[in-house]
């Protein structure tokens, strides 16, 4: 047996809703086939509060055609996204055979059960206390997502929620590495989940200049790298995969998509919201996470990268890349998936690992969309028009996530 610290972490299953697609195979499906999850918002509330941006990537099948009734009545809809991915992910998974002690939950979120806060809110002004729902604490609360597949799956190793705004689904993919290693759990079902396209999430980013304002062209909104970017597309959905030692995967005849072979995790200490513009935090980050995979920089054959689409975010994420690898930098092939799925905050991480584990398992990066002319400042090789293949042998490659609040947070996929 491996000593605790030394453990090689595998993931087993995988689970999503997005945009894109309702499914893991469909969302990778639309990737491949360059497809955009934006769309114009067709809700009174966009025209009521007379919102400056109009158009986000929502959630490509609703809840209500997976989930029973109850539980999307009594779950947020930021939970009720979570409880579909982590299903997926467990069958996917094989839906092993784990002792409750020994099963463990990490899911993160960014903003938690904003639809549950605001309308409840609406309701005690509207209908006094006595209408307001008697589950409202524990729908908008961020832990509910975590919760919910706790008492879903019967988890009883733990049940985490790690709140890093952006990073937050990243991280809870590198607790659930430390959880294992610590010894606290056999099997660990991580990621992250968001349900912010409403009025209030839409008008406070759109107030910070952070959204695209592309609203007669949602599907070219998404312009990671792009000399015309301008600003990010908010998104939704829910990312989850199934992790476990190797030997726990490989003694249960589990099928192996990739490695969690190293975690990096930083913070910049600089501003609320703006990244530190020259990168070291997010390189410090990227380089933990290569040097704890037990990898060199020469080894890194991709990049998923966090590519917002924002002006400066994404300057700031090429000067990292730039830094920790110097003069490598240039030859890493880099995707920018987001260009598709848009922005889905604390579920963002979670599903471009999952993207990174499946561009490791098909030796295949994702080309970008919309990136009709790179910022000459980028200074990558960022992967657009056509797909890259990777290289054969043993290949290491990145997932970064960055936060509001100086986050940093990359993992280290390695195929297996």
């Amino acid at each position: 047996m491996s000593s605790a610290g030394n453990t090689r972490i595998v993931v087993t299953g995988l689970g999503a809703t997005t945009p894109v697609g309702g499914t893991v195979p469909k969302s990778w499906a639309s990737i491949l086939a360059g497809r955009s999850g934006a769309r114009a918002l067709e809700f009174d509330w966009v025209s009521q509060y007379e919102l400056p941006v109009t158009f986000a990537a929502q959630i490509q099948t609703p809840p209500d055609q997976v989930l029973a009734k109850v539980e999307t009545r009594r779950l947020d809809p930021s939970s009720q996204y979570a409880l579909i991915a982590a299903r997926e992910a467990w069958a996917d998974a094989g839906s092993p055979e784990v002792a409750p002690e020994r099963l463990a939950v990490a899911v993160g979120s960014g903003i938690g059960g904003v639809w549950t806060l605001l309308s409840q809110w609406d309701t005690l002004r509207e209908k006094g206390p006595r209408r307001v729902y008697p589950l409202a604490v524990a729908m908008l609360m961020p832990n509910g997502p975590a919760a919910a597949i706790s008492l879903d799956l019967g988890a009883r190793a733990g049940a985490h929620t790690p709140v890093s705004a952006c990073a937050s689904g990243a991280e809870g993919m590198g607790w659930a590495v430390q959880l294992i290693r610590s010894g606290r759990a056999d099997v660990v079902v991580a990621g992250g989940t968001e349900a912010a396209v409403h009025p209030l999430p839409i008008a406070g980013f759109a107030a910070m200049q952070a959204l695209s304002t592309r609203n007669d062209d949602p599907t070219a909104a998404s312009r990671p790298y792009d000399t015309g970017r301008d600003g990010f597309v908010l998104g939704e959905g829910a990312a989850i995969i199934v992790l476990e030692s190797y030997e726990h995967a490989v003694a249960r005849g589990a099928r192996i998509y990739a490695e969690l072979a190293g975690v990096g995790m930083s913070a910049d200490a600089h501003h609320i919201t703006a990244p530190e513009p020259e990168g070291a935090g997010a390189s410090r980050a990227m380089l933990e996470a290569v040097t704890s995979a037990g990898a060199s920089v020469a080894d890194i054959a991709h990049i998923n990268a966090h590519a917002t689409s924002t002006p400066i975010g994404d300057i700031a994420e090429a000067n990292a890349i730039r830094r920790a690898f110097g003069d490598l930098a240039a030859g890493i092939p880099i995707s920018a998936t987001k260009s598709m799925t848009g922005h889905l905050l604390g579920a963002a991480g979670a599903l471009e690992a999952i993207f990174t584990i499946l561009a490791v398992h098909h030796r295949l990066a994702p080309a970008a969309i919309n990136v009709d002319d790179v910022d000459p400042a980028i200074g990558l090789d960022v992967v657009r028009g056509t797909h890259r293949p990777l290289p054969a042998g043993d290949i290491v490659a990145l997932d970064n996530s960055f936060g509001f609040g100086g986050h940093n947070v990359a993992l280290a996929f390695r195929n297996v």
